[in-house]
């Protein structure tokens, strides 16, 4: 690449050896790996999924979805499947008992699958070396790192979208060239499709979202689409449909319908006509958000905002306008909204930021003026200096300790954050990159590996789980929790944990005899006692005290049995 706006001759592996993508899966994976088996579940979606799963596991039944003793259909069942692979799979070969770990695995693999895609992507738009870095940025931006270490199904999607989207960006680049024929017509089809199949089996149409308005973009913006007949659609339905049909039918039939009705009434529709669970944001929150999500590299995204403009009409730009505008117009009209969700459009993102910084942001109109300059970096020290302030902070404001890690962390990464940003703009391109990753290696391995699990307020559920395991009378002793029913408790305490209030916790106490426990938090307190049999001799076992996070309140717990103290 010379000048930056050129891309790459199509072949197997355009622009970037082999090792280049050995490299990136070892890197990603060290980036990932931190905290991947020591932090406790940390999301109420992380632990519903796990525990679906792990039900799944236990009863042998592969169709159904179920929490406890309710229906989950918010989601397909690809992700479940994966779990469940990959959970039997360490077991046998590990010994290793029930862990959340092991329901990572699949979001792991599928977080430096799409790190590869990603690098295969821009190395077939821009060249390789802008492959080689738009990979790199995947693999340290902030928000992949966060779901490569979360049992969900954000990793995974985005590999199925990034292979769709290469597939398709070969199809569009290689537009008018002769179509080719016999087994090399149907590479690129192949793969999109059964990238779009498996990706409805995960989370249902984004897939098609992403590369339904691409294609659409892109064939209203040249005013002709006649290279998508390439696709071959027919032909590729039919592979969507073998892929996730069978599954469809299925808990069509067992379900009578109400999977659909959950699904796609409930679950999606919801998020497109109101905030679901407290997330209704305006827009422009992604727009805001995207200086942490991206971090260490959205200033760099910001700076290269003028050199896209100038070059709308090369065709890899192009494309990749048209792979992250539609979609992040959705994604923002949409009134629910998580940080993770403009994910699917960050590889474009990370291509384009690539391809102009190789070009040194261009050396015409397209340079950046002092004042864009200035306003990257001050958003992108802005994004990037909170995150690192705020683990630094949040152990002092939840256990009223400073954490030494955490201390020295601030000076360590930000030193590295300002040799990164003052590098890349002198154009010393290579170091510049070696101390941005090197800053958010340094935060992810100091933030997974040892801060977040040593805050023990944060973790409710864990100490709940020490707890219990300290005092259980029995084996399958069973517990009662009144007041809170954060689904971390579930995951870690069991399928027969029951989530109820102060009343029914005095209840299952009386019925259940010695063996049974119950967790009681303040605010359910004197429903509890009201409730108790006067005559019962009951023992303070055990008290936690801690912030739930998804509550945004401070909690007291008591765990109470009929063994001695």
């Amino acid at each position: 690449m010379t000048d930056g706006t050129a891309p790459a001759k199509p072949g197997p592996w355009p622009g970037l050896p082999l090792y280049a993508y050995a490299l990136l899966a070892l890197l990603s994976a060290a980036l990932f790996l931190p905290g991947f088996s020591g932090l406790p579940p940390f999301d109420r979606d992380e632990s519903r999924f796990a525990q679906a799963s792990s039900q799944m596991l236990d009863s042998g039944n592969y169709i159904d979805i179920r929490y406890q003793d309710e229906t989950r259909y918010k989601k397909p069942i690809g992700i479940y499947w994966l779990q469940n692979a990959a959970t039997a799979l360490a077991t046998e070969v590990t010994g290793t008992p029930k862990a959340i770990w092991t329901y990572r695995i699949p979001s792991f693999l599928g977080a430096i699958l799409a790190v590869l895609a990603s690098a295969w992507t821009g190395a077939r738009l821009f060249g390789g070396v802008a492959g080689f870095l738009a990979g790199l940025m995947m693999a340290s931006c902030v928000v992949l790192g966060v779901e490569a270490r979360m049992a969900k199904t954000d990793a995974v999607l985005l590999s199925t979208v990034v292979l769709g989207q290469a597939a398709l960006a070969h199809l569009y680049l290689t537009r008018d060239r002769v179509a080719p024929v016999g087994r090399g017509a149907w590479t690129a089809p192949l793969v999109f499709w059964i990238a779009a199949g498996i990706g409805i089996l995960i989370k249902g149409p984004i897939v098609l979202l992403v590369s339904g308005t691409t294609a659409l973009t892109l064939a209203v913006w040249d005013r002709r689409g006649g290279w998508l007949k390439r696709l071959k659609p027919l032909p590729g339905l039919a592979i969507v449909l073998a892929i996730a049909a069978p599954w469809l039918i299925a808990i069509a039939i067992k379900t009578k319908g109400a999977f659909f009705a959950e699904s796609v009434g409930h679950d999606m529709l919801g998020k497109v006509s109101g905030g679901q669970e407290g997330k209704g944001l305006p827009p422009g929150y992604y727009l805001g958000s995207f200086w942490v999500t991206f971090a260490p590299w959205s200033f760099l995204a910001l700076l290269a905002v003028p050199w896209v403009w100038a070059r709308r009409r090369v065709d890899a730009v192009r494309f990749c306008i048209a792979w992250i505008v539609p979609s992040w117009l959705v994604f923002e009209a949409v009134p629910t909204k998580l940080l993770h969700y403009t994910l699917p459009v960050f590889p474009a993102i990370a291509a384009l930021a690539a391809a102009a910084v190789l070009d040194g942001f261009g050396r015409s109109r397209a340079q950046p003026r002092r004042v864009l300059t200035v306003a990257a970096v001050a958003l992108g020290v802005l994004g990037f200096g909170a995150l690192t302030l705020a683990v630094a902070v949040i152990p002092y404001l939840v256990d009223g300790r400073i954490d030494p890690v955490g201390l020295a962390l601030v000076p360590a990464v930000l030193g590295l954050f300002a040799l990164f940003v003052r590098l890349t703009l002198q154009r010393r391109l290579r170091a510049g990159m070696a101390a941005g990753v090197a800053a958010a290696a340094i935060l992810y391995a100091g933030t997974y590996g040892a801060v977040l699990p040593a805050i023990d307020g944060v973790w409710i559920s864990r100490q709940a789980a020490r707890a219990v395991a300290e005092v259980r009378p029995c084996p399958d002793s069973v517990i009662a929790s009144a007041g809170y029913s954060e689904p971390s408790l579930v995951f870690l305490l069991g399928t027969p944990t029951r989530l109820v209030h102060g009343a029914e916790a005095a209840r299952h106490l009386a019925d259940g005899g010695s063996c049974a426990l119950a967790l009681v938090e303040d605010r359910e307190e004197a429903a509890f006692k009201a409730a108790l049999d006067p005559a019962a001799a009951l023992n303070r076992l055990a008290e936690l005290s801690g912030f739930n996070y998804n509550t945004g309140k401070r909690l007291h717990l008591t765990l109470y049995g009929h063994s001695a103290p």
